[in-house]
């Protein structure tokens, strides 16, 4: 497309007039509760899908915040009189915030979305974006052109709330979009590093940044780790990458433009030697399913050398449904039906050609290590989990120390306790003596469940840190009738399970 499918964007330049908007809005209360406050819960979970008919009716008056939200969440003319009320309209306007459509006492409109956004710690933030753009796929203006930038989606959020948040001196983030991986970076990185192909991009970046109070980071355009020099590396890397696999790369934001899941496995094999040690990378991905190969086998390949890792695939999608998914994101289904019919072909015969059956999404995290053997985990939780999970990531890697560096015997003479909020299920038939099986179960975190014995039962029910492991065996080998050196044998794999999984942790 042309460039004129784009508009301009504010300016970069004028931190001041930034500042003085950014006051305007949080004195009209234009924050993510004030729009739960004003919209209700169904109008505002309807913005979620981009549906903007409720807020249109909830937004009838003329109060400041329903001033804001028409301007710049729905993107409608505000005559010029009502936001001259609220905002500093003249800065505004010659800073590129806004433009008037209809002279200087006519309507004005706002050049960009900008969306509230609430903190992890309860910051009143603003994420920038193009218009018609601020949710999931790019339904806007300039939908089609591939420079066009999108807001906040459900892959992003995502992504902010499984990153470990301890403070570190160097945070990178790659491919940063509108700016929200490095808005949080910037909370607990003393410098942060963000890279972007598309220079939009990096400009509504620094817009982001500049909107929400928060220092500005070191943006540089190219492609991935291409910006990043030979001798940088860096505490922490995060990642929202174009992972999807597609014929081609027609749209930027999504498409990585490598063939199949090439750019993942090059993103995390790369990463690696960018890790200072302890540091951590955490991505979002898509791999494929090939036949003849175990996915796990696959993305355990990947895994650069050096690190430890956690995988967790979450969703596999087969090539009809992923195909639909991402034709569907870029609006092909509201157009010419030979033409979406033949993208359609053209994805399947992609995944035909490379022998693709499915496509699996998940969360890549690793984390450089000094051991001379790094763990690997590799798992599918398609369950629902508790968001944030930074602490419950940063706290696996802590178990996978610990269980590296004790072996059997060290397990029996070390004291556990069992992790908070977790409970205990016995299934079996009604009025039967005893359960046919027992299931722990965590309500926080990951939410885990696992199946386990008696003895694994009752080994987990009294570990409160008192006692030694071995001493609980040995009481329980009494009560049961085990020979207690044969429950010692073959506990120790039970308790590995149980603190790698989470539900006991060392005391």
């Amino acid at each position: 497309m042309s460039n004129a499918t784009l508009p301009p964007l504010p300016s970069a330049d004028r931190p001041d007039v930034a500042a003085r908007l950014r006051e305007a809005l949080l004195a009209a209360s234009f924050t993510a509760d004030g729009l739960l406050e004003l919209l209700g819960a169904p109008a505002y979970a309807a913005l979620a899908r981009s549906e903007t008919v409720p807020a249109l009716r909830a937004t009838r008056g003329d109060t400041p915040l329903e001033t804001l939200v028409r301007l710049f969440l729905l993107q409608q003319p505000v005559p010029h009189a009502r936001v001259e009320d609220v905002l500093p309209v003249h800065a505004c306007v010659e800073s590129g915030w806004l433009t008037r459509a209809g002279g200087s006492d006519g309507d004005v409109v706002a050049t960009v979305d900008v969306r509230p956004y609430g903190g992890s710690d309860g910051e009143d933030w603003f994420i920038v974006s193009d218009l018609g753009c601020a949710v999931g796929g790019a339904g806007g203006i300039g939908s089609r052109d591939e420079r066009v930038v999108l807001g906040v989606g459900g892959a992003s959020t995502t992504l902010a709330g499984i990153t470990v948040r301890t403070p570190v001196a160097s945070a990178l983030d790659l491919g940063t979009g509108s700016g929200i991986q490095a808005l949080h970076a910037a909370q607990h990185a003393t410098r942060v590093t963000a890279t972007d192909l598309n220079p939009r991009a990096l400009h509504i970046t620094a817009l982001t940044l500049a909107l929400s109070g928060v220092p500005a980071a070191d943006l540089r355009e190219g492609s991935l780790f291409e910006p990043v020099r030979d001798d940088e590396t860096f505490d922490l890397i995060v990642s929202n990458p174009p992972f999807v696999i597609s014929p081609g790369a027609r749209l930027t934001y999504r498409d990585g433009g490598m063939g199949g899941d090439d750019l993942c496995r090059s993103l995390v094999q790369q990463a690696g030697e960018r890790l200072n040690v302890g540091g951590f990378a955490q991505f979002l991905a898509n791999w494929q399913h090939e036949e003849g190969e175990d996915w796990q086998d696959r993305i355990r390949s990947w895994v650069p050398r050096g690190c430890d890792a956690w995988i967790v695939q979450r969703e596999v999608q087969d090539v009809t449904q992923y195909a639909e998914l991402w034709l569907r994101d870029a609006g092909d289904h509201r157009g010419d039906p030979q033409e979406y019919q033949a993208r359609y072909d053209a994805w399947l015969d992609e995944f035909e050609a490379r022998k693709v059956k499915a496509v699996g999404f998940g969360w890549i995290t690793l984390r450089r290590t000094a051991s001379a053997e790094p763990v690997i985990t590799v798992e599918e939780w398609p369950h629902p989990v508790e968001q944030p999970l930074g602490d419950t990531v940063r706290a696996h890697f802590d178990r996978v120390d610990y269980l590296r560096e004790h072996d059997d015997a060290a397990l029996l003479a070390g004291h556990f306790k069992l992790a908070p909020e977790v409970m205990q299920e016995q299934v079996g038939l009604p009025g039967a003596e005893d359960p046919e099986h027992v299931v722990l179960r965590q309500n926080r975190g990951m939410r885990r469940a696992t199946k386990v014995d008696t003895v694994g039962a009752g080994f987990a029910g009294v570990c409160d840190g008192s006692l030694s492991a071995g001493r609980i065996v040995d009481a329980i080998a009494q009560l049961v009738g085990e020979d207690p050196v044969l429950l010692r044998d073959r506990t120790p794999a039970q308790i590995r399970l149980l603190v790698e999984q989470g539900f006991l942790e060392p005391a």
